[in-house]
């Protein structure tokens, strides 16, 4: 058996620049970090004494003969990229929900990917798994996604991605001092506004505007460097915060369908009760909503957002990871299974 742990992510600059579309012309940046919550896989070869081939649990249990017939996209899609033929068993939990703006749909391809390597006794490195999930959800699934979900589910840290064009980037870890971080951490708040959308819906139509929007993805770029010269620095960390809500002004010109009356107002009410910037992650439409705040004035937003779910959390540094191996189960003891060995 494989169990791999996957961390989900904030993004703070330059979301919206980690497409396709804008990186056929232009260069792209985002810095952002993985954090504390975390897609679960396990794996394992199904015994043929079941009458099904294949079980897949999720939100729903999928009980079926063929790859082919499995509904879930990502987990039909992944398996037939890596040429699994043994009957499997498949397993998901998250500490939060899906759709919600946190890259989990990524952090579950990299996840699964990730324990389908170790099934047949590989490790790849964290750019590899990245690279291939970005190819299972862009060009096989076709979805509308950016680039930078699948690295940082991959590679985890406090991390800036550079993307050159839609099929090469490189990160750099953002050295920043241990207080530093605690300073930023104690000063974000993460709310779930109780919307879940897809993301690939939403970003669809942010796709569509990007030749209208070329002054706003640039400026968004262009934050990127800035909010690293923060934090590098010895800015008042508050600084961090008005970029943020910089961005989100300018994240929510992208489309129409960014953001909701809903979404609006959960923000104007934490900006009256202090807050000094923010925005909604992910693609847009719903999910969480990240609040920068003075730690004095949490205590009152919170009060102000009381009808909504507070979740407290901390920075992520490993990317994905295997955290159960089990060899002894990896070869199967039946003929029709074959033998999996993993390597030394």
């Amino acid at each position: 058996m494989i169990i791999t742990k996957t961390p989900f992510r904030i993004s703070f600059f330059g979301g919206g620049t980690d497409y396709p579309t804008w990186l056929n012309e232009h260069k792209g940046s985002v810095l952002g970090t993985t954090i504390d919550k975390y897609c679960y896989i396990s794996c394992r070869h199904l015994p043929p004494f079941f009458s099904n081939k294949h079980r897949i649990v999720y939100s729903k249990i999928e009980a079926v003969q063929s790859v082919s017939e499995i509904q879930h996209p990502a987990v039909r899609a992944t398996l037939e990229y890596m040429g699994i033929t043994e009957g499997m068993e498949i397993h998901h939990d998250g500490d939060l929900p899906a759709k919600a703006g946190l890259g989990s749909s990524s952090s579950f391809t990299v996840g699964l990917l990730h324990a389908l390597y170790g099934m047949k006794g590989e490790m790849p490195p964290k750019i590899r798994l990245a690279s291939e999930a970005i190819h299972i959800e862009k060009d096989i699934l076709r979805e509308n996604v950016g680039l930078q979900d699948q690295i940082f589910a991959s590679e985890g840290g406090f991390i800036k991605i550079d993307f050159i064009d839609e099929k090469n980037f490189y990160t750099s870890p953002v050295t920043i001092s241990s207080g530093r971080l605690e300073e930023l951490q104690s000063h974000l708040m993460l709310f779930f506004t109780g919307i879940s959308r897809y993301a690939s819906n939403v970003a669809g139509k942010k796709i569509e505007n990007i030749p209208n929007k070329k002054k706003e993805l640039y400026r968004m770029c262009e934050m990127v460097e800035e909010g690293v010269s923060i934090l590098t620095s010895n800015t008042d960390v508050c600084e961090f915060g008005k970029l943020l809500h910089e961005s989100w002004k300018l994240k929510r010109s992208l489309s129409d369908s960014v953001t909701t009356p809903l979404v609006d107002s959960i923000y104007s009410s934490a900006r009256d009760a202090g807050a000094i910037g923010g925005k909604l992650l992910g693609a847009g439409g719903g999910g969480f909503m990240l609040i920068f705040a003075k730690p004095q004035d949490q205590p009152k937003i919170k009060e102000s957002l009381k009808d909504f779910l507070s979740v407290p959390f901390e920075f992520d540094r490993l990317g994905s990871q295997v955290i159960v191996f089990q060899p002894e189960t990896l070869g199967s003891h039946y003929p029709d299974h074959g033998s999996l060995h993993p390597s030394k």
